[in-house]
């Protein structure tokens, strides 16, 4: 497995200093970010579709650093009912998975997307109860109009050129869960599986160990975020898993994103990244560092050492005992 971090967290640095901070801590791997909900510090990519030599340039620097991309990421909502949004995030996406061709970068991540309640809708809609039963006929709509039809067709896209789309489950939208995951990846493609973030796993009240097993069993893994949670039950019992507090109310939201390791104990961590090799995958690992209790780089260097102690970057053994 190779360590990386997600690169907005620099987004203040220049592509060359970003580099210099992420050899300094001893990754060999990038998440960089196109648009969308990331933005795009470290990656014109127009300019880098448009010019080969802008292209060469943004390469060599890469390699001067001995630093490779693992993956783009351009996170928003292709099926938004903003109509506006939807076709942004759809060109955005497109052109992401052309550069990532171009650039031999095998992975692109994003959200599936939410609709909203039917087609006169303007806002999304994001349905988690089956009753009353007017919200699974909103779900029903979701998928069947807008979810399949879509990744269907950028499915084949990313087929067409050879690149992998990692959707993040991510609440808020149809592609959440595991179960939701799968489900979308029978129904279109197997270019499409998941980002795996741990952290929304958790506050959901899935195990991520006993999810990346499920996953993993059907190879629909294909990029993985390293970020904790802290659960606190107190609040929980206040206001549910489901806490539509803002992040900034820290000391009364039921979980807040903490740096890997003050969440959840190393064990965890260990069992998550041994669950990972058991199940063959043996890709990137990249840090998203949304700590609200630490500055960026203390954030970033505490996941980074945490990280080091349980992260296998080695291939397995022959069994010599046996």
């Amino acid at each position: 497995m190779k360590l990386g971090v997600f690169t907005v967290l620099f987004q203040e640095l220049s592509l060359e200093d970003m580099l210099k901070r992420v050899t300094k801590a001893g990754l060999d791997t990038v998440e960089i970010g196109t648009g969308g909900y990331p933005g795009n510090a470290h990656c014109p990519i127009d300019e880098l579709l448009e010019s080969e030599e802008a292209l060469k340039q943004y390469q060599d620097t890469f390699e001067k650093y001995g630093v490779t991309i693992g993956a783009f990421s351009c996170h928003g909502n292709p099926i938004s009912p903003d109509k506006a949004f939807a076709d942004e995030s759809d060109w955005l996406l497109r052109k992401t998975i052309k550069l990532a061709a171009k650039m031999a970068v095998p992975v692109v991540n994003c959200f599936s997307g939410v609709a909203g309640s039917e087609e006169s809708a303007t806002k999304p809609n994001w349905p988690v109860t089956a009753w009353p039963t007017e919200y699974g006929d909103i779900l029903n709509w979701q998928w069947e109009q807008k979810l399949i039809p879509y990744w269907k067709e950028l499915g084949t896209f990313a087929e067409e050129h050879q690149v992998k789309i990692a959707l993040e489950l991510h609440g808020g939208f149809l592609v959440h869960t595991p179960y939701t995951m799968l489900k979308l990846r029978e129904l279109t493609s197997e270019a499409i599986g998941a980002n795996f973030d741990p952290s929304h796993m958790w506050w959901q009240g899935i195990d991520p160990t006993a999810a990346i097993k499920i996953l993993s069993k059907a190879g629909a893994i294909h990029h993985f975020h390293a970020k904790d949670t802290f659960i606190d039950p107190d609040n929980v019992n206040m206001y549910g898993l489901t806490d539509m507090q803002p992040y900034s109310s820290i000391k009364t939201r039921a979980w807040n994103f903490r740096t890997v390791g003050l969440g959840h104990s190393i064990e965890e961590w260990n069992n998550m990244i041994s669950a990972l090799r058991t199940y063959d995958y043996d890709y990137v690992v990249s840090i998203e560092h949304e700590d609200s209790l630490m500055s960026i780089e203390e954030g970033f260097q505490r996941a980074v050492d945490n990280l080091k102690n349980v992260v296998i970057t080695e291939p397995a053994t022959t069994m010599w005992w046996s």
